[in-house]
């Protein structure tokens, strides 16, 4: 499938999935939205694909927020369709069952920080700055960001970036818990390239399991302990496991 808004490679194990507005600053608007949607479907199906790194074209920004020109003249129900709209993107980020590594090579702000918050990793370079600037429009986050930035960092913190709607930049989103890493905007996506390979010596079954039972522990209708026992004793079962412990007895490493 050919995409208008984004580049899709691949390297490897690896699928390179880059927003192609520059000029826009990365902007978020429906259409990249549907085909960030388009491409993790098409990437879940893809065996050939065990991991993902999602970043913004040129060294300015990783997103820089909502196409702000989408949301004039909406009717409060069409703002609450494009919300959900955009709700539905994020949850497929986050329970994607393959590693998606967020490498943020500038500003991600607003929808852009929403995006990032909703991979299951994220790297920073040194320039990044992050923020949730909605308050300044009359607005809250509407991609899931009141949530997802309050696990991360807890409820304080989330505020304060909420309710000043002020940047911070990367050394202060790693001390706070925001990003895993903060790197040389050169080396940022070998980085994550370093990262997803060790994944790619673990068990493919394994890891999705960990990030459904991961996710599933923030769900208030879900028991997370009970979840872990249940699909731990499941993983006895499959056929990682046993090629996992028969390559542990025989001291070598496990053919994944």
């Amino acid at each position: 499938m050919s995409y208008q808004n984004l580049l899709l490679s691949h390297k490897g194990y690896t699928a390179y999935v880059t927003i192609n507005r520059e000029a826009k600053l990365n902007a978020l608007n429906y259409e990249t939205i549907a085909e960030l949607k388009a491409v993790f479907h098409e990437l879940q199906q893809d065996d050939n694909t065990r991991g993902v790194i999602l970043t913004g074209s040129g060294h300015k920004a990783f997103v820089a927020g909502a196409d702000i020109q989408e949301f004039l003249e909406k009717s409060s129900d069409q703002a609450m369709e494009l919300s959900a709209f955009g709700h539905e993107l994020m949850d497929s980020l986050s329970t994607f069952p393959k590693p998606v590594i967020a490498a943020i090579n500038g500003y991600a702000l607003g929808g852009g920080l929403e995006l990032a918050l909703a991979c299951h990793i994220r790297l920073a370079s040194v320039n990044a700055k992050m923020g949730l600037p909605e308050v300044s429009l009359g607005l809250i986050p509407g991609y899931g960001g009141t949530q997802r930035l309050t696990r991360l960092v807890g409820k304080g913190k989330a505020l304060e970036m909420i309710l000043t709607g002020e940047m911070i930049d990367a050394k202060d989103a790693y001390q706070w818990g925001l990003v895993n890493s903060v790197v040389p905007q050169e080396e940022l996506l070998d980085t994550a390239q370093t990262i997803l390979e060790k994944t790619y010596l673990r068990s493919k079954s394994a890891i999705a399991t960990a990030i459904h039972v991961v996710n599933a522990g923030f769900e208030k209708t879900i028991d997370g302990y009970q979840l872990e026992i249940e699909n731990f004793g499941k993983s006895f079962g499959s056929e990682d496991f046993k090629e996992g412990v028969t390559a542990f007895l025989e001291k070598r490493k496990p053919n994944f």
